[in-house]
């Protein structure tokens, strides 16, 4: 019994050996990255402008639909902040033919569900079904869009709960500082305008939700997007039997935009508080710029990857933070890099300083050829994996359409990653990073950050 007790011992330390060794041994090369086919799409429009794209995508017999709408948060007054969202809302209660019950249970019974988005450019009605079933939620979903019922018995409950949202919005932190940092950066455009006042929420009216809704929503305004697997033939027709008679409404238009580079500090306080949250960035390239994409790689590898260099600086090597991350922020017709992260109180500045010290870095000397390559490998991955479902596609195919580019945007994507040269980083970096003009937001304890004031104005002159 020993003995045997022995042998077990040393082949379980043999397997953890082996095991570990097995772990050490460098893992085989990743397969050449391909561009992006886009699957073969059908495009029509109606006489009353409305645009619809088809895909034949996978082989599940699923089907994703989305109907978006050009509208949202942007075509807001100053006094109706969040009127779209409340319209949204109304019109999931039901149409002049069903309620919400009703809709519910017929989508149900075809497998799938649906949902309805306000954001600050578009309205999103989307669903997924079984794909014999995808005529069905067209008519169903372009009956939610035509004939909402905008019930005035529920406005009351839906405002309430515009209202907790709300409170419990404004308590957050991050929440503080987006409203702050839009409100410097975007002035007096809606695109500043992130929260309402409860009077606001209290003064809305379904006379104004049926206003906001008569002004804003069309055809000419509406694309939908099918894709999967589905019965062509029988989806054109529903669209041409669901839409066609809608009037046309308004055409797509968007208030003029221009960001600020304002290099504004503003604190907001939290007395207390034992993290700062952060919010850094200035305006930047647009979707239709040509170095959009280097701009996009170069945010990877400064900031917008868990390999980023700002995120191994401050969170593996300092720990200052548990999660900082930048992104390139795009609305219509403008774009924002920011830089978020909740800071330890007391190493806010040195977070900034050290934010400072990785831009300035890259604006001086050219990334490694393996650290970009590393990015580039990292960013041509996450660009499949976005494309490997309906809803995937839709999203692609959306953006294009959202910012006026054409398919090569995707078709040509993973070529132009691999296409940036460190130099071209640094220059990008040089051009569009510029430390001097970003707007900093705080939300932390003011009166210890005021202790920290000196190492935010160095952060500004770090070389």
């Amino acid at each position: 019994m020993k003995m045997r007790s022995i042998l077990i011992a040393c082949s379980l330390s043999w397997g953890i050996l082996n095991a570990a060794f097995a772990q050490k041994q460098t893992p085989p090369a990743g397969g050449q990255p391909k561009d992006f086919v886009l699957p073969a799409k059908k495009a029509d429009q109606l006489k009353n402008g409305l645009r619809s794209t088809l895909v034949q995508y996978g082989s599940i017999p699923k089907v994703s639909i989305n109907i978006i709408v050009k509208t949202g948060n942007v075509h807001e007054a100053a006094n109706e902040v969040w009127l779209a969202d409340l319209t949204g809302n109304l019109m999931q209660e039901g149409t002049k033919t069903m309620d919400f019950k009703t809709i519910s249970r017929k989508v149900a019974a075809m497998g799938g569900d649906i949902n309805i988005g306000v954001g600050p450019d578009q309205t999103v009605i989307s669903g997924s079904v079984l794909s014999e079933f995808a005529p069905d939620l067209i008519r169903i979903l372009s009956d939610v869009l035509i004939n909402p019922a905008f019930p005035a018995s529920e406005i009351e409950r839906l405002k309430n709960d515009l209202k907790r949202q709300l409170s419990v919005q404004k308590t957050q932190p991050q929440s503080l500082a987006l409203e702050k940092f839009n409100s410097i950066l975007y002035k007096d455009h809606p695109y500043g305008r992130v929260f309402p006042t409860q009077e606001m929420l209290s003064a809305y009216t379904i006379d104004m939700v049926k206003g906001f809704y008569d002004r804003n929503f069309g055809a000419r305004r509406t694309v939908v997007y099918v894709v999967g697997k589905f019965d062509q033939a029988a989806v054109e027709k529903a669209i041409n039997d669901s839409f066609s008679a809608w009037k046309e409404g308004p055409e797509v238009s968007y208030p003029p935009v221009t960001a600020t580079k304002s290099g504004e500090i503003a604190t907001i306080d939290r007395p207390g508080a034992p993290q700062t949250t952060i919010m850094l960035g200035l305006p930047t390239l647009t979707p239709k710029s040509p170095d959009y994409v280097a701009l996009q790689v170069t945010n990877s590898l400064l900031g917008g990857s868990f390999a980023s260099r700002i995120t191994t600086n401050i969170r593996e090597d300092k720990g200052y933070t548990y999660s900082p991350h930048s992104s390139i922020q795009d609305r219509k017709n403008t774009s924002l890099w920011v830089e978020e992260a909740d800071v330890t109180t007391e190493h806010t500045g040195a977070s900034l300083q050290e934010i400072a010290k990785e831009v300035k870095r890259l604006q001086n000397e050219a990334p490694a050829k393996q650290e970009l390559e590393g990015i580039q490998n990292y960013m041509a991955g996450i660009f499949v994996l976005q494309n490997s479902t309906p809803g995937g596609i839709i999203n692609q195919l959306n953006f294009i359409d959202n910012h006026g580019l054409n398919d090569s945007y995707l078709t040509n994507r993973v070529k132009n990653i691999y296409a940036i040269t460190p130099e071209k980083v640094t220059q990008i970096t040089k051009d569009n990073f510029k430390y001097e003009d970003m707007t900093l937001v705080m939300v932390g304890d003011k009166k210890l950050l005021e202790k920290q004031r000196k190492q935010f104005e160095e952060s500004r002159k770090v070389k």
